[in-house]
């Protein structure tokens, strides 16, 4: 092969190396059918099929540490805006600490967003993991030192939509404003 051609060859194989994956690519999460809901995924969470049908969107927050897991963020349309029904349910799905009661694990707040109201719960421990929560049949993992924050966003038409954040509680302290600016750009 003359040289031209296999220089030729070679900045095409190197532009491919470095070029962005289709999955890097900006996605535009959007809340509600008509699409009039929505806002850009920050860079570098790595958009993935959703793991189940109550998921509209879910992505892998890379941890940037080798060893260390990575958090994942996963968006759930169509959900029950009743935050007293949602959060005891959650925290039981944390270790609760001798001599704690399951009601008083976690932190309690709002966001006042553009959209609505956002019903947060913020719980660091050991996660009692369940791929599919609801199925008895689901294996459950203990996760130490992991911590999730839920999102319950109550739009204006009263519609819900709940949001996770999980993973390594470091993980997720690193992406937690990134969650926010999120949910603050929801227009």
């Amino acid at each position: 092969m003359p040289f031209p051609r296999f220089a030729a060859l070679l900045a095409g194989l190197v532009t491919l190396a470095f070029a962005p994956a289709a999955d890097d690519a900006p996605v535009e999460i959007k809340l509600d059918k008509k699409g009039k809901i929505k806002a850009t995924a920050p860079a570098g969470w790595k958009s993935e099929k959703p793991g189940n049908t109550l998921r509209s969107y879910q992505f892998r927050i890379p941890s940037g540490e080798e060893g260390v897991p990575d958090a994942e963020f996963i968006v759930m349309p169509n959900s029950s805006p009743v935050v007293d029904k949602s959060f005891p349910r959650w925290r039981t799905s944390f270790v609760v600490p001798e001599g704690t009661a399951a009601e008083d694990i976690g932190k309690v707040s709002k966001l006042d967003l553009p959209v609505g109201v956002g019903h947060v719960l913020d719980v660091t421990g050991t996660w009692k993991f369940k791929e599919r929560p609801f199925d008895p049949k689901s294996k459950e993992e203990m996760r130490a030192d992991y911590r999730v924050i839920w999102v319950i966003l109550v739009d204006k038409n009263d519609e819900a939509t709940h949001f996770r954040l999980s993973g390594p509680a470091k993980v997720v302290g690193k992406h937690q404003k990134e969650m926010e600016e999120l949910l603050k750009a929801l227009k």
